[in-house]
């Protein structure tokens, strides 16, 4: 199952219009959390829903179509699900800034996640074998924790 998700704060029609479009054209199930985008004809969508069932979605999936926001991308790596984020514009209207594009700018390139700069090019990753995210702290991370530990030794 591909899950979609567009979090709580905005709706993002272009993503959830294509993924819906997408949908007609492949034999996996998709599910889409919408926000308030409208309805789809082709996936099975919902508007909402909690953070359990969040997780619970992004668990079962075996990938996660989502806006660039921060906490789809960290649960997507908690749980070690290959992600394909899409960036919300702002010259768009989807967003009172661009700050997406600048964390999907910075994503790109790391292992598990894939970054579709336009949403015609969701399609071509629905079927890449994207590898999972590393959930292993990175070597900044652990000397982060080591700086943090021998201030809190002192």
């Amino acid at each position: 199952m591909i899950f979609v998700t567009v979090g709580t704060q905005l709706p993002f029609p272009r993503l959830i219009s294509q993924m819906d479009s997408l949908a007609d054209r492949t034999d996996e199930p998709i599910l889409a959390q919408t926000g308030v985008a409208g309805s789809t004809v082709a996936m099975e969508s919902f508007p909402t829903c909690t953070a359990p069932e969040m997780e619970h979605f992004c668990d079962a999936a075996r990938l996660i179509v989502a806006h660039a926001g921060i906490g789809t991308v960290l649960m997507a790596r908690r749980l070690g699900k290959p992600l394909v984020v899409v960036p919300r514009s702002h010259e768009l209207g989807e967003h009172r800034n661009n700050h997406q594009i600048a964390t999907a700018r910075s994503l790109a390139g790391r292992p598990g996640i894939r970054v579709a700069w336009d949403v015609a090019d969701v399609e071509a990753f629905l079927s890449e074998d994207i590898e999972p995210p590393n959930a292993a702290p990175s070597d900044s991370y652990a000397s982060l924790l080591a700086t943090l530990r021998d201030f809190a030794a002192a």
